[in-house]
């Protein structure tokens, strides 16, 4: 015989939430990142314990294509939004399909700095990075056509050709009271993420270490 299991006050409330904000989110398909991230932001601090899981299934709801290069960022990729990605031989592949819809996943390990191409290709912005929670350094960052937004809590990326070392461009950035992060870097480029959401235009940026500098999106944090 089945035995009902003892209710729990506490778990139907948050199975509730749950259930109404992933109706939410099928409502916020044409909406931009911003939006998104909020709305996800929302949902994680009123179910607080089960962010991985609930990230896994926000993830899935994403029907736009998304077009993968790296097994860092296929891993990252499956764990996120499921199987249905397609996968790419290159980086310029990936972006490529992204500039004609949905976004592209792209790891950061290897020697071709492919993210230092996005100042080339104005129609392309980092708009998400995996790990996206602020104790792991991303692995690989999300690109798409959309216009990254404010949320609050982000992470900027910016990069440059400096020759001096992460030492000296992190206390220059320091002195412009910009905190950052060393990603990545290979190809004579450096990749960082500064802390909060940091406009291309910021004067902040002006007078930097490098000839060759520039933001090429940004992304939440959760």
């Amino acid at each position: 015989m089945l035995v009902e299991p003892n209710a729990d006050p506490a778990r139907d409330a948050a199975d509730d939430a749950l259930l109404h904000a992933l109706a939410a989110r099928l409502k916020l398909a044409a909406t931009p990142p911003d939006a998104e991230a909020l709305a996800l932001r929302r949902l994680l601090a009123q179910t607080p314990g089960r962010a991985d899981l609930l990230k896994a299934l926000w993830g899935r709801l994403d029907r736009a294509p998304l077009h993968v290069h790296g097994a860092d960022a296929a891993l990252l990729a499956a764990d996120r939004y499921g199987l249905g990605f397609q996968m790419h031989e290159t980086a310029d592949k990936a972006l490529t399909a992204a500039e004609a819809g949905g976004s592209a996943l792209i790891g950061l390990s290897g020697v071709t700095p492919w993210w230092g191409r996005l100042l080339a290709r104005p129609k392309l912005r980092v708009t998400g990075a995996l790990p996206d929670d602020a104790t792991r350094v991303p692995r690989a960052l999300r690109v798409s056509t959309a216009p990254p937004g404010p949320t609050g809590d982000d992470r900027t990326f910016w990069l440059t050709d400096a020759a001096q070392g992460d030492a000296a461009i992190l206390a220059a950035l320091g002195q412009t009271g910009l905190a950052a992060t060393p990603l990545h870097q290979a190809g004579g480029l450096k990749l960082f993420a500064l802390a909060g959401y940091v406009q291309a235009e910021d004067p902040r940026l002006t007078g930097l270490p490098g000839a060759l500098t520039g933001v090429i999106g940004a992304a939440p944090v959760y």
